[in-house]
């Protein structure tokens, strides 16, 4: 009687696995390719139990991992986030599907300055998500001159305390707006003359960093560095010392997007997710975990009473837009300024 007992019990517990397993298989399932932790956690759950379905998400730690990842087709990806250059690049090869706007009507949320960027005009293939400038965090403790210029960060009076971003086209960007030429330069002249002065500047930089420059500003191991804004936001709210600007050479300003690869086999619900992403209360909870400024505008009254958010770093002024400029596709000059950087890197 144990025996039957045991095995109706087992036969049910079975029963009950396989109709779970049949409930998942009927759902749709999205896969989103995103930067690192880019969104809140509980974001993606809102959405499965909002759509009855699932999604699976995946993490990169650049354009170029993303993009030679949707190139090669190695996965179903439905949403991706690239940066404006690299949705450039994808629109020109035909990686980027053109979005149907009538399912994301979400779209009027969007900042009007934020759209029709030179990258994607009309916002065929692509809805902003964060934007930001790269620009200079300091410690106003540690350093004594006026932070307006790129040229402080080639000043021998902080040897051994400037920190700088371990990027090829925000590094030699840098050299570039500090020499007065565009950071989308295709003239191989003035990208020599950016090696230069980044391999002349070597000597007295603590060395080239990606995430660490956080902690390292955060806990004062550094006077200067290099940094996006968002990240300035964040170190900013960390130690009371901290402060950015955007110097008055001009900067890039970037927007990160969200798009629909051509490996989507879910268009709709993709289409779905974009216009959910766009939703007040879904950018609210992004941008406060990420603290990168929302491209959402209707926020803008909630984050102002935000201490860590009302600022002009986080709220990037009109007078600073103008003087920044958005990375654009090199195409097939891009090995020069590979080929530079790898020199300024290998320099000693």
């Amino acid at each position: 009687m144990k025996k039957i007992s045991l095995l109706l019990v087992v036969v049910i517990l079975l029963s009950t696995m396989l109709v779970g397993c049949s409930d998942d298989s009927d759902k749709q399932t999205l896969y989103v390719y995103n930067v690192g932790t880019y969104i809140d956690k509980s974001v993606n759950k809102m959405f499965e139990e909002e759509y009855d379905c699932k999604v699976v998400y995946e993490t990169y730690d650049s354009n170029e991992s993303m993009y030679y990842k949707v190139v090669n087709a190695t996965s179903n990806y439905d949403v991706i986030f690239p940066s404006d250059y690299m949705l450039e690049k994808m629109i020109k090869e035909e990686l980027v599907l053109p979005l149907n706007y009538d399912n994301i009507p979400n779209f009027s949320n969007i900042r009007d300055e934020l759209k029709g960027g030179s990258f994607d005009k009309n916002n065929t293939y692509g809805v902003p998500y964060f934007y930001g400038t790269v620009g200079i965090l300091y410690n106003t403790e540690m350093v004594t001159d006026p932070v307006d210029s790129w040229g402080i960060l080639w000043n021998k009076k902080y040897a051994d305390n400037i920190l700088m971003y371990d990027s090829q086209r925000d590094s030699l960007g840098i050299a570039l707006k500090y020499l007065g030429y565009s950071m989308n330069t295709r003239s191989e002249k003035e990208v020599l003359e950016a090696e230069k002065v980044l391999i002349e500047q070597k000597p007295i930089i603590v060395g080239y960093f990606t995430d660490r420059i956080m902690d390292m500003m955060i806990g004062e191991e550094g006077a200067l560095a290099v940094v996006y804004s968002g990240d300035a936001v964040y170190c900013m709210s960390e130690n009371e010392n901290l402060a950015y600007s955007v110097p008055k050479e001009g900067s890039n300003v970037w927007i990160d997007c969200m798009a629909i690869p051509t490996t989507s086999k879910n268009k709709e619900l993709a289409e779905a997710y974009i216009n959910f992403m766009c939703r007040d209360d879904i950018s609210m909870l992004n941008t406060q975990e990420v603290m990168y400024s929302s491209a959402n505008k209707n926020i803008e009254p909630d984050l102002r009473a935000e201490d860590w958010a009302n600022n002009d770093t986080y709220f990037v002024p009109e007078d600073v837009l103008a003087r920044c400029e958005f990375f654009n596709d090199l195409g097939d000059f891009l090995p020069t300024f590979a080929q530079s950087w790898e020199n300024v890197k290998s320099a000693k």
